[in-house]
């Protein structure tokens, strides 16, 4: 698969996300998909326990994609990840087989306030 096909499937994937499209958000993934957690310690095995776990989370959830890079079978979203208007910066990394996500792991940051010793040489994003 080349490189812009898997690049559209991430593009599809994230809007799906954010419009709460919970088929279409999971085609991206092989049937025997695996998704960790590291922060919680969790591991999801499979498509369908994938989606399930995800259709019973109970928050609003919005997802901002801020970049998305990779090549061939590896690829990085940096995204905001929004759960009832409290935000956190998410990194998903996914590794491609056969066109298809085969596995997933996701890691989220908090916001936190800058240290004030660094605040000369700072520009402020948001």
């Amino acid at each position: 698969m080349e490189d812009r096909d898997i690049r559209a499937a991430l593009d599809r994937h994230w809007a799906a996300s954010d419009a709460n499209d919970l088929e279409g958000e999971h085609q991206i993934y092989r049937e025997d998909a695996v998704l960790e957690y590291p922060q919680s310690g969790e591991r999801i095995r499979g498509r369908r326990k994938i989606q399930l776990s995800r259709d019973a989370q109970p928050n609003q959830k919005r997802f901002t994609v801020r970049r998305i890079t990779g090549t061939g079978d590896l690829w990085v979203t940096e995204y905001v990840l929004t759960y009832d208007g409290r935000p956190s910066y998410t990194v998903s990394i996914m590794e491609f087989l056969d066109g298809k996500v085969a596995r997933e792991t996701q890691y989220f940051g908090d916001p936190f306030e800058p240290g004030p010793s660094r605040a000369q040489w700072v520009e402020r994003i948001l």
